[in-house]
């Protein structure tokens, strides 16, 4: 029996040329973040200047927030994410003059101004995934999405890795801009109706168009009065709380703790992507079997794994040992986030899809500026296990809050939108 996803690939084309620049250009993604990341280490040698240019990543991501949002769901959503990807090409190409211009500052620089431009792409991927893919298909769709962002996560930190310190960075970067242009012209062969991309939504006011930030403040409103989106939100900022440090940490625990150089720091990514892979899989199976309340129970569980298992790398005594206990971390964050993104595929408006996960996109990054500014001072004068530790330990305080929320039933399921109820409801036992 051909398996739901390659079925998917096979009979949905708007979907497959997604999937095919999402696949590129992520694996030139993780080519540049190793490249970035090495490279500010073999200049400084400081947590700190990596710590800047995770800050500047995450600056420029709750800048663009608002208003990759409010344009996600005025314009044509496809013409953005290409503009997107063209922009970032000419902004990987740039990097080429850190090589020769060793500044940190110009790392930072640059990677910032490429993460203003992602969200662009990002939310406006996850915004049109209703459109691509038919009620049906939407769980699928939205499991082989994230499960091949992990895999590309796993493929191309690996790879990058081992090609940093073979070849040079300039290979890195330049493998990044040419996927960049792939990802465009894959976007690029994407057809739809009359309406083609653009957000189902009644005309814009005045107001709106003069003055966007209103358009945005209504966003916030529909999140603030449906509670399970604000409670999906608030858990993100639960998570990213320890896991802003965690972006920091893995690079040093690739070139400090173990003295694995840049190799290391490509293998810790690698085998964080191969626990979210195996995560998303089992989030895939769990979410057609899960009714509403073993979903939230679901939830809770896997981020206290999460945050058990983060402790354990943290502390563990061997390279092996902490790639095991990281890929269990990951693994549950898989699980949760497939979980997730579904739930917001199946309750969120058209109208809202770009600002919800815009938003979203922006509180995560907000809260993971606040912990990896922490863990970039912690850095100079505290041992990285411990603040792994501290990591862990806060993404895993998330459970509490979720606990809570059920407990108190305050996570009531909202309605569908825009599809029949019997379409996208899930019953039975949960596939373990």
């Amino acid at each position: 029996m051909k398996s739901p996803f390659l079925r998917l690939l096979g009979e949905n084309r708007n979907y497959r040329y997604t999937w095919m620049g999402q696949v590129v250009s992520e694996i030139g993604d993780h080519f540049n973040n190793v490249a970035v990341f090495s490279l500010a280490l073999e200049i400084t040698g400081s947590g700190m200047v990596v710590a800047g240019i995770m800050l500047a990543r995450g600056f420029a991501v709750v800048l663009a927030g608002p208003l990759a949002g409010v344009l996600l769901d005025r314009m044509d959503r496809k013409r953005i994410m290409i503009a997107s990807d063209l922009v970032r090409a000419v902004l990987v190409a740039l990097f080429v003059a850190t090589l020769a211009y060793r500044e940190p500052w110009l790392l930072i620089l640059l990677s910032g101004l490429l993460m203003f431009a992602s969200p662009f792409f990002t939310s406006g991927r996850a915004a049109i995934l209703p459109t691509i893919a038919s009620p049906e298909q939407l769980h699928t769709a939205n499991s082989l999405t994230q499960t091949t962002q992990w895999t590309t996560l796993t493929i191309g930190t690996l790879t990058a890795g081992f090609s940093a310190a073979q070849f040079g960075y300039d290979w890195a970067f330049l493998i990044n801009a040419l996927s960049f242009l792939f990802s465009a012209w894959s976007i690029s062969q994407l057809r739809a109706g009359r309406s083609e991309f653009r957000a189902q939504r009644s005309a814009l006011t005045e107001t709106e168009v003069v003055r966007p930030w209103h358009e945005y403040a209504e966003g916030l409103r529909y999140m603030k009065t449906t509670p399970l989106i604000l409670g999906i939100a608030m858990i993100h900022v639960g998570w990213a709380s320890g896991g802003g440090a965690a972006q920091i940490l893995f690079s040093l625990f690739g070139e400090k703790v173990f003295n694995r150089g840049p190799s290391g720091i490509g293998v810790v990514w690698g085998f964080a992507g191969i626990g979210l892979l195996a995560g998303g899989v089992l989030g895939h199976r769990l979410g057609k079997a899960l009714d509403f309340a073993r979903y939230k129970w679901t939830i809770a569980v896997c981020y206290l794994i999460h945050g058990a298992a983060y402790v354990l790398f943290s502390q563990a005594p061997v390279f092996a040992w902490a790639l095991f206990h990281i890929a269990l971390s990951r693994a549950a964050v898989g699980v949760t986030s497939v979980l997730n993104f579904s739930r917001l595929l199946r309750h969120v408006p058209d109208e809202f899809r770009g600002r919800v996960f815009a938003t979203l996109e922006s509180l995560t990054w907000a809260t993971m500026m606040l912990s990896m500014t922490a863990a970039g001072i912690a850095s100079e004068h505290i041992s990285v296990r411990t603040i792994g530790a501290w990591s862990g330990v806060l993404s895993g305080s998330t459970a509490l809050f979720w606990t809570w929320a059920i407990l108190a039933r305050r996570l009531p399921e909202p309605p569908p939108a825009g599809v029949a109820p019997e379409e996208v409801e899930v019953h039975g036992e949960p596939a373990l």
